[in-house]
């Protein structure tokens, strides 16, 4: 699915989600609200856990006419990683916070080398750890809240420092299982995102779906 079909869905699922909460702010009754002072607030933390999934977008020129390059084709496919981190939520008005959510990733990535030999093509796979430091500033805005649950839509933009960068590293060898894949060290990304939150009796539980596309070329 590329950026475009990604935005477009995460937008419709958001509008939907705001706008059964709307409807059903005028059809239900009221309950009991837990935390009800909590969106007041000017200013509150928490941390999160999540799940990431990371992958290259690999654009390779076409070869020449008389191409003698041994290596046919570049294929870069995903893993699953996790993510741990901190919320801290600056409160601007009803509708609308800022949130800044400093969080350590550990993911992934791998790419699949298709190599022209005597026997025929070979794919050589290479896997690429990387620990990142991810500093996310976005912007919120939620929807009306009903009872114990509210949606909201989230988009800003983030600063991303790759630990396990090896963009300095030197290898001479021709051996294909000591490949280097040199990343640069940092990345500037786009987000965004929806989700919803349900607020308990002690604190308020949160889940969002967030899509990240980096902005610059760090292979």
């Amino acid at each position: 699915m590329n950026l475009y079909k990604t935005i477009i869905v995460i937008f419709c699922c958001w509008i939907c989600s705001n706008s059964v909460v709307q409807s059903q702010t005028y059809n239900n009754k009221e309950h009991t609200k837990n935390l009800p002072k909590f969106e007041k607030r000017r200013v509150h933390f928490g941390f999160l856990i999540g799940i990431n999934s990371n992958n290259f977008i690999v654009n390779r020129k076409n070869p020449p006419l008389e191409n003698n390059d041994s290596l046919l084709a570049i294929n870069p496919s995903s893993s699953t990683g996790f993510n741990l981190g901190i919320i801290s939520d600056l409160h601007l008005s009803d509708f609308f916070n800022l949130r800044f959510t400093p969080n350590l990733a550990f993911t992934s990535r791998t790419l699949n080398y298709t190599y022209q030999t005597f026997d025929g093509p070979k794919v050589f796979q290479k896997d690429i750890e990387s620990t990142l430091i991810n500093l996310p500033l976005n912007l919120k805005y939620k929807s009306v809240r009903l009872n114990n649950f509210s949606a909201y839509f989230v988009g800003g933009a983030a600063y991303t420092i790759d630990l396990a960068s090896n963009v300095k590293a030197d290898n001479l060898s021709t051996n294909l299982s000591d490949i280097i894949v040199k990343l640069r060290r940092d990345d500037i990304v786009a987000e965004i995102g929806f989700g919803t939150e349900f607020y308990l009796q002690y604190f308020k539980f949160g889940i969002e779906l967030k899509m990240s596309y980096g902005l610059r070329n760090i292979l």
